[in-house]
C-alpha cells in the first residue's frame, strides 16, 4: 500500500509539474501576434482615449502591437457582438463601459450576453461624469436650472453620449426625479454630443468629463455640478451633485477589459498583470489624469461583482424612466 501511494503522490506531483510549466508556456509565448482591441464607439470618446493609451503601453511591455479597431454602432451593441464572436485566444480583447450591463436591459435584443460570452480582465479605470450647460444658460447650479426649465415648459432639451450609457441614464434619472420637460436629444458618442452643446444646438448635457474638460477649462461650457461621490480633482471648484441635495445623481463611468469567455485562465492573468503594470506607469497615471481618468485595476472577480451590481442599478433606472430601444 506504501508503494502504490508513493507512487500515486508521484504521478500527482508530476501532472501539476506538467500543469505548472504548460501554464507558463502558454504565458511566456502570450501575444503570438497582433492584438486587437476592440472600442464599440468612435473615435475620440473616453473609451477610445483609454484604449489608446493602454495600446501603446501594452505594446511596449508585451513586444507585440496592440491595436484599437472602432466598431462603433446600435449604442456600442455591434461591437460588442463582433468581440462576443472573436476566437478565445487573448489575441481579441473589448474595452467596454458601462453600458455592457445596461444594454441587455435597455435594448429587447442585443448580440451578445454580458456574462456568458466574456471573461472579465479588469476594471481598468473610472471616470467622472458632469452635468454642464451652454454659458448662454443662466443657470449656475442644479436648483436654478431646474427652475429655469419649469419656467419654460419645451424650451430645453438635453444631450449625452448616445442612448444607454451612464450619462443618459443620469439625465434620464433627473428628468423623472424632478418631473421635468426635458427630452434627450442622443449622439453618437461623447464628443459630437460636445460639438452640439458648444455650438448652441442643444443647451444641456450630462456627460463624461473627459471630453468636456477642455471646453470648460475654456469657458465654451460651465459645469453645474459633478455625479461623482466627492469633487473631481481636474474641477476641484465644480460640487458634487449630493452637495447641493441631489444625491440620488450618482454615477461614475468606468471601463473595463474583457475577453471572448473560454479564454484560457493564464491569459486573463498574464493580461491582468500587464495591464496593472501598465497603469501604475507615472506616464500612464500622468496621461489619464489629463483626462479626468483614476486608475484602478481590479481582479476579474472584482470586476465581475462590479458589473452585477451595476446591472441592477441601472435596470431600476431604465424601468422607472420606461426607457425601450427597439
Amino acid at each position: 500500500m506504501k508503494l502504490r501511494r508513493r507512487r500515486f503522490l508521484q504521478l500527482a506531483t508530476g501532472v501539476a509539474f506538467a500543469s505548472s510549466l504548460s501554464h507558463s508556456a502558454i504565458a511566456q509565448a502570450y501575444p503570438a501576434r497582433p492584438v486587437r482591441l476592440i472600442v464599440p464607439y468612435p473615435p475620440a470618446g473616453p473609451t477610445d482615449v483609454f484604449a489608446r493609451i493602454i495600446a501603446e503601453r501594452l505594446s511596449d511591455q508585451l513586444g507585440k502591437q496592440f491595436f484599437v479597431e472602432n466598431v462603433p454602432g446600435a449604442g456600442g451593441n455591434i461591437g460588442t457582438g463582433s468581440a462576443a464572436r472573436a476566437t478565445a485566444d487573448g489575441h481579441t480583447l473589448l474595452v467596454a463601459v458601462n453600458s455592457l450591463v445596461i444594454n441587455p436591459t435597455l435594448y429587447a435584443t442585443v448580440p451578445f450576453d454580458p456574462y456568458k460570452d466574456f471573461d472579465p480582465v479588469t476594471l481598468a479605470i473610472s471616470f467622472g461624469t458632469g452635468l454642464v450647460v451652454h454659458p448662454s444658460v443662466p443657470a449656475k447650479s442644479i436648483e436654478e436650472l431646474i427652475t429655469l426649465i419649469r419656467q419654460s415648459p419645451g424650451k430645453f432639451n438635453y444631450t449625452s453620449g448616445g442612448v444607454g450609457t451612464p450619462s443618459h441614464l443620469l439625465g434620464e434619472l433627473f428628468r423623472v426625479s424632478q418631473s421635468l420637460d426635458l427630452p434627450h436629444v442622443p449622439f453618437a458618442g461623447s464628443g459630437p454630443a460636445m460639438a452640439a452643446v458648444v455650438a448652441g444646438h442643444v443647451p444641456i448635457a450630462f456627460t463624461a468629463l473627459t471630453p468636456a474638460l477642455p471646453q470648460i477649462t475654456s469657458g465654451k461650457l460651465r459645469a453645474l455640478a459633478v455625479t461623482s461621490k466627492q469633487r473631481s480633482a481636474a474641477l476641484p471648484n465644480v460640487p458634487a451633485a449630493a452637495e447641493a441635495g441631489f444625491a440620488e445623481l450618482e454615477g461614475d463611468g468606468w471601463i473595463g477589459v474583457l475577453v471572448p469567455s473560454r479564454t484560457p485562465r493564464v491569459v486573463v492573468d498574464e493580461l491582468n498583470r500587464q495591464i496593472k503594470i501598465a497603469l501604475s506607469t507615472p506616464d500612464v497615471q500622468q496621461r489619464l489624469a489629463t483626462f479626468g481618468f483614476d486608475a484602478i485595476g481590479s481582479a476579474p472577480e472584482e470586476f465581475s461583482a462590479q458589473m452585477k451590481h451595476e446591472l441592477e442599478k441601472w435596470a431600476k433606472v431604465i424601468r422607472m424612466a420606461n426607457l425601450k430601444q427597439e
